[in-house]
């Protein structure tokens, strides 16, 4: 972890004021119309934000489909959250870092997605185009990861399967059917497992 780094927050009690959910919910609109309204997004100090859990960091989530299939990887020894490590993952992103072209004003959702497409541009390169849908957030209070974080879900659906790594922490990467995910789920990050279990819906949302 970066000492300085500055992340992306919003605090849990605007959340709550939507409503708080353990899991997944489809119902985006409402809660991305108020987390992204102007003012509630802000940018803090990620040690601060790590041990605070009145505030929640807002993480892009992309799951990758092609066909039948989502891409999988590993997090190796190198991954930013060391408490992750060695966890099966469907799910690339990460913390939303401030650049110069990101104002916190009334429409910054499309400024989100570009950062999205940033931090995923760090870590893969999709050498296919793509479309990208936004079908749940995603939350889970029951370790100290998930308390301090919130899931937005994005699902990619590929038009060919050539996603190679740019990051060395992600290992062992392949295109994995849901069975197979299911078989190897105790390996599976806890979002991972949240996710596989609703992947039926996202296709559909």
């Amino acid at each position: 972890m970066v000492k300085d780094e500055q992340v992306l927050v919003v605090e849990r009690k605007v959340l709550e004021a939507v409503g708080m959910f353990q899991g997944l919910v489809f119902d985006v609109e409402r809660y991305l119309s108020r987390l992204f309204d102007s003012g509630v997004p802000r940018f803090m100090p990620r040690p601060q934000a790590e041990a605070d859990p009145s505030f929640k960091q807002l993480i892009p989530y992309v799951i990758m489909t092609h066909g039948a299939k989502c891409l999988s990887y590993v997090r190796g020894r190198r991954t930013g959250e060391t408490r992750l490590v060695g966890n099966r993952s469907i799910g690339i992103g990460g913390h939303i870092n401030p650049v110069d072209d990101m104002p916190l004003f009334a429409d910054f959702r499309e400024t989100y997605l570009t950062a999205v497409a940033r931090e995923v541009a760090e870590e893969v390169i999709v050498d296919t185009t793509h479309t990208d849908r936004i079908v749940a957030l995603l939350n889970d209070d029951s370790n100290e990861v998930g308390q301090v974080h919130l899931g937005i879900v994005h699902y990619w659906t590929l038009d060919a399967p050539t996603v190679t790594r740019r990051e060395q922490m992600m290992t062992q990467m392949a295109f994995l059917t849901p069975a197979e995910l299911q078989a190897d789920r105790e390996s599976l990050e806890t979002w991972s497992q949240l996710c596989l279990d609703g992947l039926d819906n996202m296709a559909v949302t």
